[in-house]
């Protein structure tokens, strides 16, 4: 792996709502000087082979895409809660390496309890845009290792500072990601660590946001194919 690119673990292709195919995603974060990226479509029981399976074909046929690392990977998306654990612990036994789930964000109604169900899901890696985070729910995130998400997208990035305070103050780990859809979503590392910057987070914080805890996932993720 790139020691020294941008790490993203949240990002969307044609395959859910994004615009661009796998291939086409990866160019791009190449062309930013990406070292890794997760592609992971939004995904409930309906969908989860097929995007899973799909990735594993492209991994095979491009093992290191233009010099970037890919990650198979879903995002469980309005996944009732009672449901995500289930549905995580089969997206990782038909070999996704990163499980997202879609937080509880103030600009979509997510269930309520989506954001504890993840959170208390081992299989879970990250929780997006988790919105009014709990203090209980981030204590929770800090004992298990789970990562929250602050977020470069518009509209889920309203509550990053909330999401920021919120870790600090339990301990939880936060990774900087971007949700993208489309090209112009990428961010370059100068604008995720000012998003970060701009959500509260000291230069330890930024770093660990941006450059530790993801890469300490990439790396895991790696290992583990070998």
């Amino acid at each position: 792996m790139n020691n020294t690119g941008r790490i993203d673990l949240h990002t969307h292709t044609f395959r859910s709502d994004g615009v661009l195919l796998p291939s086409e995603m990866l160019r791009h974060a190449a062309v930013l000087g990406y070292a890794a990226l997760a592609i992971t479509d939004h995904a409930d029981a309906s969908n989860l082979d097929e995007l899973i399976a799909a990735l594993q074909r492209l991994l095979a046929a491009q093992p290191r895409s233009y010099g970037v690392d890919l990650l198979i990977g879903v995002e469980l998306t309005h996944v009732e809660p009672g449901s995500i654990a289930p549905l995580a612990a089969r997206a990782k036994q038909l070999g996704a390496e990163v499980v997202v789930v879609h937080g509880e964000t103030i600009v979509e109604p997510v269930a309520p309890g989506a954001n504890r169900a993840a959170i208390e899901s081992p299989d879970v890696d990250v929780l997006a845009h988790p919105g009014f985070l709990t203090a209980e729910e981030a204590r929770l995130a800090a004992q298990r290792g789970c990562l929250m998400e602050i977020t470069t997208r518009k509209g889920h990035s309203l509550t990053n500072g909330h999401v920021a305070r919120i870790c600090r103050e339990a301990g939880a780990a936060m990774v900087v990601n971007s949700d993208s859809h489309e090209p112009h979503d990428l961010p370059s590392f100068a604008f995720a660590r000012q998003v970060a910057a701009g959500a509260g987070l000291s230069e330890a914080e930024i770093e660990a946001a941006t450059v530790t805890h993801p890469r300490a996932l990439v790396q895991r993720v790696l290992a583990a194919r070998h």
